[in-house]
């Protein structure tokens, strides 16, 4: 039986915790930051966390399902 790959652009955009939770990283922090609030970049440097929802459906992109 062949071996389940696992998507690219996910292994690279998700990270599962000690917990099971699945985080990435927030978008909009790159570049053009000085129109941004500080209070919105440093809410935007915190990890985020996939919802419920979608768990199910990254967990099978990653191959842990």
């Amino acid at each position: 039986m062949p071996k389940v790959k696992t998507n690219s652009s996910a292994k690279k955009r998700f990270k599962l915790t000690g917990t099971g939770e699945i985080t990435f990283q927030k978008s909009f922090k790159r570049h053009i930051l000085t129109k941004k609030s500080t209070k919105r970049k440093r809410n935007l440097a915190k990890k985020g966390v996939v919802a419920p929802a979608n768990t199910h459906f990254v967990k099978r992109l990653l191959g842990l399902k």
